[in-house]
């Protein structure tokens, strides 16, 4: 079994994955909005949906992030987790740590902490909540 995170957004889907492919590495394998749906189906779908992302797929080496758009009239605010990242060094944390901030809002600065090298909150200028964290051997 797996467990992966699937992102809701607001119309950024598209950017949002873009941004994290750059930042984090990755590799979109796929992303596919409304309007490549099968003529049939794509008459359900609202005119103002069309161009939004139906679903979007990244590659994180062993790891996958899955997303896309909401309807417009279900517009959804990320609460009550964070994406956690476990990268391998104090400088990929910190690198990661402050492509994530730009534009977004820092919720715990990055820092060595009791268990981590480095450790850090925030939210990026998509809404999306993270934690980077670069663990201490115990």
């Amino acid at each position: 079994m797996q467990a992966n995170a699937y992102l809701e957004f607001n119309g950024q889907c598209e950017a949002a994955f873009k941004f994290y492919e750059q930042n984090l590495g990755g590799q979109i394998i796929m992303m596919m909005n409304h309007e490549g749906l099968p003529a049939e189906d794509k008459q359900q779908i609202p005119e103002d949906m069309q161009n939004m992302i139906l679903h979007a797929r990244l590659d994180l080496g062993s790891t996958v992030i899955m997303g896309s758009d909401t309807p417009t009239n279900r517009p959804v605010k990320p609460q009550g987790f964070s994406v956690s990242l476990l990268v391998d060094t104090p400088e990929e944390a910190e690198r990661i740590f402050k492509a994530l901030s730009e534009n977004g809002s820092v919720r715990m600065p990055i820092e060595e902490t009791f268990w981590a090298h480095r450790f850090g909150m925030v939210t990026d200028q998509f809404g999306t909540p993270w934690m980077v964290n670069c663990e201490k051997t115990m």
